[in-house]
């Protein structure tokens, strides 16, 4: 390589580091930004979760208290919860209720929650279908507790066993007792069939529907 040839590189090259300084000078800011608010994110993210942890953590121990507590009840409803818990607080409230014979608080509770617009809507089913279940238990022998109107009963049964409602098995279940317990075996037990068809079954419910229909004589493997 001539002399010359050698300068020109040196010159070129030096044009280039003085046009990368610039630049840096220039946008540098933007990177050293850029890395900031990577690194000061990942860091919210990770004190989020901490934090998230921390407050189901709380929340968990103070549930487990109050079920230790003699009045569960009043114990349950001193907790502070966001909207995020205040539904399971809420399910846990009623099936307390229900534990201590009152039925009407707990049908108040379930039904209030299922028209609570700001829960989740698999939530508000949840609590619906648990406050139909409720209520047909409050109609048996002895009760004191008004019978549920049964229109609106059957219709609410009815939405909640919609293909890809999110309880529509559990639905069906009480839907088929109710035609059980009304003398309609027969459109009970299809009803049953129809549960032990569906996908993604529980076994516990697949176990009291079998045990439903062997109850009746029927045998569950029969088409």
């Amino acid at each position: 390589m001539s002399e010359t040839d050698s300068f020109i590189d040196e010159v070129t090259e030096e044009v280039r580091r003085d046009r990368l300084f610039t630049l840096m000078r220039r946008y540098g800011w933007i990177a050293i930004l850029a890395v900031l608010l990577i690194v000061g994110g990942a860091a919210f993210n990770e004190w989020r979760k901490a934090r998230d942890a921390a407050e189901a953590q709380a929340f968990g121990d103070a549930v487990l208290a109050a079920m230790d507590k003699d009045d569960r009840g009043a114990a349950l409803g001193a907790i502070a919860a966001d909207k995020g818990r205040a539904g399971v607080l809420g399910l846990l409230t009623a099936a307390e209720a229900v534990d201590r014979g009152d039925t009407a608080a707990a049908r108040a509770a379930l039904e209030a929650m299922a028209a609570d617009a700001s829960l989740p809507a698999s939530l508000r089913a949840l609590a619906e279908l648990k406050a139909i279940m409720v209520a047909g238990a409050a109609t048996g022998p002895g009760a004191t507790d008004p019978a549920a109107d049964l229109a609106a009963r059957d219709a609410a049964l009815a939405r909640l066993a919609a293909p890809g409602a999110p309880f529509r098995p559990l639905a069906m279940e009480q839907q088929a007792l109710i035609e059980i317990d009304a003398g309609r075996t027969e459109a009970g037990v299809a009803l049953l069939r129809q549960i032990l068809a569906e996908a993604g079954l529980t076994p516990g419910l697949r176990q009291r529907a079998t045990e439903v229909m062997v109850t009746l004589g029927m045998d569950p493997a029969a088409e």
